[in-house]
C-alpha cells in the first residue's frame, strides 16, 4: 500500500470501527443512538481539527456536516467521565497507528535505521482532575493536575510515536519507558531530562545510537584513565574537538567527547536563560555552569566512521524538530486551551485534539514529508482548511483518497521553508553535510 492508502486506513479505522466499538465499551453509549460513538469522535476531531476554538454551535455545524442533527446542548451534555474514558481509548487506538512515509534526500539521515527525536510536553488541568491525572503540584505552572505527552518522531519516515499519556508528575526517565523499543541501527536525540547513564550502556549493548548533551557534574576520564577536569581543560583544546573518554563512576561508558566553542553572543544568551534558571529556583549558578555556557559538549557512541565531528553537531541540533512539533500542536491545534470550566468537557477536548493532530501529522505524511524543505507550520494550515471535507469523505461524499491526494497535491506545491542565508536551518544544515563521513 502506498502512504495515501496507509493514512487513509488508519483514519477509517480510528474515528469509525475503533471509535464504534469504544463507545460501547466505555458505556457512553449503551444503545442504538443517532450520535453514536463514532460520529461524536468525527464531529469533535474534525471539528477542532477545523477551528481550535470551535464552539458548541460551530461543532453542531460539523455534525451536520456529517448527516447528524444535534443541538449545541445535546453535545454539550455528553462531556462526562465516560465520554473521557471512551475518547482516550480512541487516542490510544490513533497512537498505535504508526504510519511512515518516503525518507527525505537527505544523506546524513540515510545513514541510520531511524532517526528518533524525542521528549515531552506538559500540559495543565484543572484541579478537579488530579485523580485521573495528578501533576506536581506547588504553584507554578505545574499545578495539582496534569499529563505530559511522551512523543519520538522518526526525522526519516516521518512515523509519530505518541503521544503517550502519563502523570504530569512522572520524570521524562520514567515516561520514556512507555514507548515502543528502538530499532537496532537507530539514532536517537533526547534532551538532558533524559540523561541516564545506564541507558546509554543498555543502547549501545543492544546497536544503538545515541548523541546527548553532556550533563553537568558528569565524570569524564581520558585514555590514561585520569579524570579530565571540564572546564580547565577545554582551555587547552581547539575551538572544536573529538576526544575518546569514559563518562560515569564505578561503571564507565565508552563515548566520544565532542566539543565546539560557541560564538560570544551565544555565550552571553546561555548566561543569561541559566541565571534566570537559577533565579526562579533561588539558586545561584556556579562558575563551572557559567563556564561551560562557552561551549556545546556532545557524548555519543556512534563511530567515527558514521558520524563526524560535524555530522555530530548538525544531527543534535535536529533535536528540536520535536520541539518544534509541540509548537505547532500547542500554537495552531490549542490542545492546551479550552472555552469552558467542565473539566470533563475540558480533558474530553484535550483527547479529542489529540487524536486531531495525530491525523493531522498523518496527512501531512502524504504531501511533503519527503521534501527536506517542508514547512509543517504551512502545512498544518492547508490540512486543517480540509478537516471538513475530511469529515464528509468518512460518509460517503466524496472518496477519502481522492480528498488525501488533493490535500497532498496542495501540500507539495506551497508548503516549503524560505531558504535563509545568515542563520541556515535545520534542514539547509543537514543538506549541507558531506554524503560519507
Amino acid at each position: 500500500m502506498n502512504t495515501i492508502s496507509l493514512v487513509g486506513a488508519a483514519i477509517m479505522r480510528t474515528v469509525t470501527t475503533v471509535a464504534e466499538l469504544a463507545g460501547r465499551e466505555s458505556g457512553l453509549v449503551k444503545r442504538n443512538r443517532k450520535l453514536s460513538g463514532d460520529k461524536l469522535a468525527q464531529i469533535l476531531v474534525f471539528g477542532w481539527l477545523n477551528h481550535a476554538q470551535a464552539t458548541l454551535e460551530q461543532l453542531s455545524q460539523t455534525a451536520l456536516a456529517l448527516g447528524v442533527q444535534v443541538s449545541p446542548q445535546a453535545i454539550d451534555q455528553r462531556f462526562s467521565p465516560p465520554a473521557a474514558a471512551f475518547l482516550e481509548r480512541v487516542l490510544q487506538a490513533a497512537v498505535r497507528e504508526v504510519v511512515w512515509a518516503a525518507a527525505p534526500a537527505v544523506a546524513v539521515l540515510q545513514r541510520f535505521a531511524a532517526v528518533l527525536v524525542q521528549d515531552s510536553s506538559l500540559v495543565v488541568l484543572p484541579q478537579e482532575l488530579k485523580e485521573v491525572w495528578p501533576g506536581c503540584g506547588g504553584r507554578g505552572t505545574q499545578g495539582q493536575s496534569a499529563l505530559k505527552l511522551q512523543v519520538r518522531l522518526d526525522l526519516k519516515g516521518g512515523g509519530l510515536e505518541g503521544p503517550v499519556l502519563t502523570p504530569g508528575r512522572w520524570h521524562d526517565q520514567k515516561g520514556a519507558g512507555e514507548l515502543p523499543p528502538v530499532p537496532q541501527g537507530a539514532l536517537q536525540l533526547r534532551d538532558l531530562g533524559y540523561f541516564n547513564l545506564t541507558d546509554f550502556a543498555e543502547m549501545t549493548q543492544q546497536g544503538t545510537y545515541f548523541i546527548s548533551r553532556l550533563k553537568a557534574g558528569t565524570k569524564v576520564f581520558g585514555e590514561d584513565g585520569v579524570e579530565l577536569e571540564i572546564p580547565a581543560r577545554l582551555a587547552n583544546l581547539s575551538p572544536q574537538f573529538d576526544l575518546p573518554v569514559e563518562v560515569g563512576g564505578q561503571r564507565r561508558l565508552k563515548v566520544r567527547l565532542i566539543g565546539s566553542k560557541v560564538p560570544p553572543e551565544v555565550a552571553a544568551q546561555r548566561r543569561r536563560k541559566l541565571k534566570e534558571w537559577a533565579r526562579k529556583k533561588m539558586r545561584q549558578p556556579s562558575k563551572k555552569q557559567l563556564s561551560l555556557c562557552d561551549w556545546t559538549l556532545l557524548i555519543t557512541n556512534i563511530p567515527t566512521s558514521l558520524a563526524s565531528v560535524e555530522d555530530a553537531l548538525v544531527l543534535a541540533r535536529a533535536r528540536w524538530q520535536v520541539e518544534l512539533l509541540f509548537k505547532l500542536w500547542k500554537q495552531q491545534g490549542q490542545i492546551d486551551e479550552w472555552r469552558s470550566k467542565n473539566p470533563w468537557r475540558i480533558l474530553c477536548e484535550v483527547y479529542a485534539k489529540l487524536v486531531a493532530m495525530i491525523i493531522q501529522h498523518w496527512v501531512l505524511l502524504v504531501g511533503c514529508w519527503r521534501n527536506p524543505d517542508r514547512s509543517l507550520t504551512k502545512g498544518a494550515q492547508t490540512v486543517r482548511s480540509y478537516a471538513i471535507m475530511l469529515a464528509t469523505s468518512l460518509v460517503g461524499l466524496v472518496q477519502l483518497e481522492v480528498v488525501l491526494e488533493h490535500i497532498a497535491h496542495c501540500l507539495a506545491a506551497g508548503c516549503c521553508m524560505n531558504r535563509r542565508k545568515r542563520q541556515p536551518s535545520t534542514y539547509q544544515l543537514l543538506l549541507a553535510l558531506e554524503p560519507n563521513p
